[in-house]
């Protein structure tokens, strides 16, 4: 059997760069409690060696005590919660991805006039949650052109069009084309998914083309991840999403004689190399 790694398989940059601060703040808290608002990245073995390491993960600002280090994870927060943290005197370390904060700055600033916000994306995501929370004049969250379509533009109403940054890049151009070739409705177009995402998802599509099977790894709540397996899926190549090795289906996955394997961007390379060694040794 061959085994194909994807290149862009694991930890994004905006991962990365959250968990290298927690990390250094781990290091030297000045023995200073530190808690992290929800989970700092969608993965769940991640979590579990930050929790033994004693960071303590809450759900609201006021289950951080004053003067404790609170860490706002790779989503990003909410503008209100951002305020409450504030209030309370905690001191923050903010690890929100910069291309989740530079889409939460573009919202506020092309809503400021009145615009209302259409977001593509997943309306119970917490990353969806901070963007909105930046529209100035209303939003709307949608997750398919059918959604949109149901809901109906007003042409009386001007609006800013932008996506959660993890999103199908593909399935954004068509909501894109749909709204230009609309005359009646006025709508300013923010260019909000990641250059990482939509690398990640292409080479999942190609990599699919050459493979027999292909397994995604990473955290079943993670919305990137499943969206890896999606954009998979519907090439029509047979694909598994698993967040262990424990997930494989070893006797399904040995009549395969090529393997693709990608990965999440908040699957640690740890959980992939795992995938690799049993996958390898069919």
């Amino acid at each position: 059997m061959e085994v194909i790694l994807a290149e862009t398989a694991g930890f994004c940059m905006g991962v990365d760069l959250a968990l290298r601060r927690l990390n250094k703040l781990v290091a030297s808290a000045d023995s200073r409690p530190i808690y992290i608002l929800g989970p700092i990245i969608h993965n769940p073995q991640v979590l579990k060696r930050y929790a033994d390491k004693g960071v303590i993960m809450v759900d609201t600002p006021d289950q951080v005590p004053p003067e404790a280090w609170v860490v706002i994870r790779a989503h990003g927060i909410t503008r209100q919660v951002q305020a409450d943290l504030k209030a309370r005197n905690v001191k923050i370390k903010d690890a929100t991805c910069p291309r989740v904060k530079k889409a939460q700055l573009l919202i506020g600033r092309h809503t400021a006039d009145g615009r209302e916000l259409l977001l593509y994306g997943e309306a119970d995501h917490p990353e969806v949650a901070g963007l909105v929370s930046y529209a100035g004049n209303g939003f709307f969250v949608f997750g398919s052109k059918e959604e949109l379509d149901e809901y109906g533009l007003d042409p009386d109403k001007r609006y800013v069009l932008a996506a959660q940054t993890t999103q199908d890049k593909v399935l954004f151009k068509h909501v894109i084309g749909k709204l230009s070739g609309n005359d009646q409705v006025d709508v300013i177009v923010l260019e909000t998914i990641c250059d990482a995402t939509k690398l990640r998802q292409a080479e999942a599509k190609q990599l699919a083309d050459d493979v027999d099977f292909m397994v995604v790894v990473g955290g079943f709540n993670s919305g990137n991840t499943r969206r890896l397996a999606q954009v998979v899926s519907d090439k029509g190549t047979p694909c598994r999403h698993v967040e262990t090795v424990a997930d494989l289906d070893l006797g399904e996955l040995a009549r395969f004689k090529r393997i693709g394997v990608t990965a999440g961007a908040s699957t640690p390379r740890m959980v992939i190399d795992e995938v690799l060694e049993v996958l390898e040794s069919l």
